[in-house]
């Protein structure tokens, strides 16, 4: 009975130890990497903000702000140049793609018009729900929404009522991608009043 009660302590003791090793590599991994890993999140939105905006001399990344957005909010960078405002990307999201959250950095002008875009995260369907990332920036069959303001462009998918065209086979994507964009202006314009347009009906 003694010899059993001991070979139990001693495997008590030696999963106890394994567990506590365990712990402190992975906390020591987490520690190393975490710094590494934020550093290459923040460049990586750095390239997403410097896609979307014209030209600019101060650090939109530093100056960020958020806005209130459908009970939530957006994280938007004012890029100025000579200390004036020339446009502000806005980190914006929707849940409703095929394969749930897309989430997108567009850039507006001072008054809401879409200057760019980039899509920075998604889970659609290869080949098609991908497509978003360039399908909504060329002007063939008139589907750009670069230039465009949604205060007075239907940001819809013509087969909704709208003006835009969705991506062929993937109208559940397209949708989701308006969405987004007019999640970003909406939340935007509500917050600079003074930019608001006369808008159509969505």
């Amino acid at each position: 009975m003694a010899t059993r009660e001991s070979d139990f302590k001693n495997m008590l003791m030696t999963l106890l130890v394994i567990t506590f090793v365990a712990s402190a590599a992975l906390a020591l991994v987490y520690n190393v990497t975490k710094e590494p890993i934020a550093l290459v999140q923040i460049e990586n939105k750095n390239v997403s903000i410097q896609m979307v905006l014209p030209a600019f001399d101060n650090q939109p990344f530093a100056e960020q702000f958020k806005i209130a957005s459908d009970g939530d909010s957006l994280v938007c960078y004012p890029a100025k140049n000579n200390d004036k405002l020339v446009g502000v990307a806005i980190e914006t999201y929707s849940k409703k793609g095929y394969s749930g959250l897309i989430s997108i950095m567009v850039g507006f002008k001072p008054d809401g018009t879409i200057i760019n875009y980039s899509v920075i995260e998604h889970k659609e369907t290869p080949g098609l729900g991908t497509k978003m990332g360039e399908w909504f920036k060329t002007e063939k069959n008139h589907q750009s929404v670069l230039g465009k303001n949604p205060g007075t462009f239907k940001l819809k998918v013509k087969k909704d009522g709208g003006e835009v065209d969705a991506i062929t086979a993937a109208t559940i994507s397209s949708r989701a991608f308006c969405e987004g964009i007019q999640r970003a202006y909406q939340a935007y314009i509500k917050s600079n009043p003074q930019n608001q347009t006369t808008e159509v009906t969505q």
